[in-house]
């Protein structure tokens, strides 16, 4: 049905205008911008979408917090999901965090603690209002879903349940930081991003004059991220904090956490099924990092209804029976040939009653020499020292649903690798969860680290990447206090693979690949290594899982449903490009990506017709090596942001340079902010950190 909307500008006035509702049963408010006051005097943006006479027949709330500027930046996305469950009887909130969008202040970090105070403060303002009943959910994906479950452990009352969708209960383990002890590149690439968002100003339509003091005093007080993250190279308090894994008891409302095989949060809903004492679900689809409803690959699903049965349940006190269903499922995805993009991966979803599931048991394979047998062979030391470009197939850490960030046919690097392939299988088999390999292994200096893929070779060759796991030996036993290798000192370690659930067809091999390089997805080891891998007494361990008679009968989940979102003008097409090249004189590989139109691909420069606002955002970057040499490795980002409305033009240039010697990480970057055409602030930072234990 047709729903009428009524649209609150910056200084009051209001407009009808009609927007389709195909699930909508209740005409809504549509308040394009509110003010949140914290006890400090700050102020948060928020827009609201709510049942027209909320006042006099209260509703419960959704709350989505996060820093991604719901004015422009998140508003296509926003207006997908908020107005329907509006439609649907809840008044839908999405607040701009402290320092981003049009609320005041400034954002200095991630998850700090005043985000989580700001946070608890929002949530009890909002319980206050006379058209909330009180009771409040709070969700989001990636920064909203880190924070859902951090406010969540500090229990406010109001807070009755959340909806997670790709994130993490580790920010060390599991994030775009580190990964096994391991740097990751994304360290800085989302640092260098994160340089550009901070520094982008409020709405003069929403916040008035004081725009430009607000945008100044953002631009002045901006720090360069990932000096701040390189600063702590171990699992130290401040990965702690904001880490739910400290303590899973925290965590008493129920959570729904959403997962996806292509994003890089694999492992989360893993730990959180088993160690979580409060009401939970787990559902882990084919997804890159979208939200399920808009998921790529597909199938995408009615994340929309399922969200709304749980807000129906724990929200509204409504029996929708979605704690009677199995708490976990998961898409066991089907072998597939390597691409750049999949638009849709073939699979079947599966459901389980406990986790860990009583119907997974443990398949141990030995690394033999080049082979992965059921049994044993006589021990052999094996060499392995990587060319520093291997990772040429490596894809992103985690891919957004665009070409060419998923990994490519692992083939590519071979030459780099000890590989261990299976004989073809008699019969398929499906692995669900993490597996492990264990390797016995010495290294002829004191810092090494170790890429490990598990990969499904097809009878043409072809070898698509399945999981992968990550491991700087110096964290070998501990996150928290790492130490270094004794040279030539063998050592039995254990490098977990993130999470899967995958099909292995009759006719296909299994093959694990070992390399001690993995650019440009992890940064290199201070210098040249080489590792003995000892075969014969290293295995892999799957965790296979049984066919049960009850996974035929599973329903599917719904078809996806989405809100229209206001209308966007195509000004200027988008395009993302990705390639490397070879320096046939040095051997040098360089990385090259392009993507004009932001990180979830090339949308090109758009105007969001209904705020008259013109957007474009451009990122290169550039990682190059040579194969010889770990400190040869260089990373380069350069990026260009614009927004315009009439003769309001403000453009954002920025640059970020990292390379390293054995002993530190050298960082290089500014960021210019201009107003029309005139520089109103140049930024710079330089520094060398140390490298302790990267």
């Amino acid at each position: 049905m047709a729903s009428s909307l009524i649209r609150l500008g910056a200084v009051g006035a209001s407009e009808q205008s009609d927007m389709s509702d195909k699930q909508g049963v209740q005409s809504l408010n549509d308040i394009e911008n509110a003010w949140i006051p914290l006890t400090d005097g700050c102020r948060l943006a928020a827009r609201m979408w709510m049942p027209q006479g909320a006042e006099t027949a209260p509703v419960p709330a959704i709350l989505e917090y996060i820093p991604y500027r719901k004015r422009d930046f998140t508003r296509q996305r926003d207006e997908s999901m908020h107005p329907w469950f509006a439609a649907n009887g809840y008044a839908a909130i999405r607040v701009d965090m402290r320092g981003s969008g049009d609320s005041d202040g400034i954002l200095h970090d991630e998850y700090l603690p005043q985000e989580q105070d700001d946070a608890i403060e929002v949530i009890a303002w909002i319980a206050r209002q006379p058209w909330c009943t009180g009771k409040i959910g709070m969700m989001g994906k990636s920064w909203g879903a880190f924070n859902s479950l951090q406010v969540a452990a500090r229990r406010p009352p109001e807070l009755k349940a959340i909806i997670a969708v790709m994130g993490t209960d580790d920010r060390f383990e599991e994030d775009i930081h580190y990964s096994g002890g391991c740097l990751l590149s994304d360290n800085i690439s989302w640092g260098a991003i994160m340089q550009m968002f901070n520094a982008r100003p409020p709405d003069p339509n929403i916040v008035g004059p004081r725009w430009r003091e607000m945008w100044l005093e953002r631009l002045e007080a901006e720090r360069f991220w990932p000096e701040i993250w390189l600063q702590h190279q171990t699992r130290d308090e401040y990965w702690k904090h904001g880490s739910v894994c400290t303590d899973y008891s925290a965590i008493a409302c129920p959570v729904w956490i959403w997962g996806g095989w292509a994003d890089g949060y694999r492992d989360t809903p893993f730990r959180l099924a088993g160690q979580l004492q409060a009401p939970h679900k787990v559902t882990m689809g084919p997804w890159a990092h979208l939200y399920p409803h808009q998921g790529v690959p597909g199938p995408a699903v009615g994340f929309l209804q399922e969200a709304l049965r749980w807000w129906d349940q724990f929200l509204k006190g409504k029996e929708t029976g979605v704690t009677r269903e199995p708490p976990y499922r998961f898409y066991v995805m089907d072998s597939a040939r390597p691409a750049p993009y999949y638009a849709k991966r073939a699979g079947r979803w599966i459901a389980e009653d406990k986790w860990p599931s009583p119907n997974i048991f443990i398949r141990s394979y030995a690394l033999n020499a080049e082979r992965l047998e059921i049994e044993a062979t006589a021990e052999q030391a094996l060499s392995l020292a990587s060319p520093q470009t291997t990772g040429l197939a490596a894809g992103e850490w985690g891919s957004f649903g665009i070409a060419g960030d998923l990994p490519a046919d692992q083939r590519l690097d071979s030459f780099g690798s000890l590989e261990f392939r299976s004989e073809p299988l008699a019969e398929g088999f499906d692995v669900v969860g993490n597996a492990e390999v264990i390797l016995h292994v010495a290294a002829d200096k004191p810092d090494a680290f170790l890429a490990v893929r598990l990969i499904d070779v097809a009878p043409d060759g072809s070898a698509a990447l399945v999981a992968r796991g990550l491991l700087n030996l110096r964290h070998r036993d501990s996150r928290e206090q790492p130490t270094a290798l004794v040279p030539g000192k063998r050592y039995e370690v254990k490098v977990r693979l993130n999470g899967m659930a995958y099909s292995f067809p009759r006719g296909h091999r299994l093959m694990v690949a070992i390399s001690n390089a993995y650019w440009p997805l992890v940064w290199p080891s201070p210098e040249p290594v080489a590792l003995t891998i000892y075969s014969g007494v290293s295995q892999l361990r799957l965790p296979v899982r049984q066919p049960q008679s009850g996974d035929a009968e599973l329903a599917a989940l719904p078809e996806p449903v989405a809100q229209a979102p206001s209308p966007v003008t195509g000004l200027r097409k988008g395009r993302s490009e990705r390639s490397a090249t070879i320096d046939q004189i040095s051997g040098e590989v360089s990385h090259h990506v392009l993507i004009d139109g932001d990180v979830f691909g090339g949308w090109g420069k758009v105007r969001l017709d209904d705020i008259d606002l013109e957007m474009r955002h451009e990122y290169k970057r550039t990682q190059s090596i040579r194969p010889d040499d770990p400190n040869s490795a260089s990373y380069s980002m350069s990026q260009c942001y614009e927004l315009r409305r009439g003769a309001w033009h403000i453009t954002l240039k920025t640059q970020t340079d990292v390379t390293s010697t054995a002993r530190a990480f050298n960082l290089y970057a500014w960021v210019e902010a201009y107003e029309a055409d005139r520089l109103v602030s140049r930024k710079e930072w330089k520094a060398a950190l140390p490298r302790k234990v990267v």
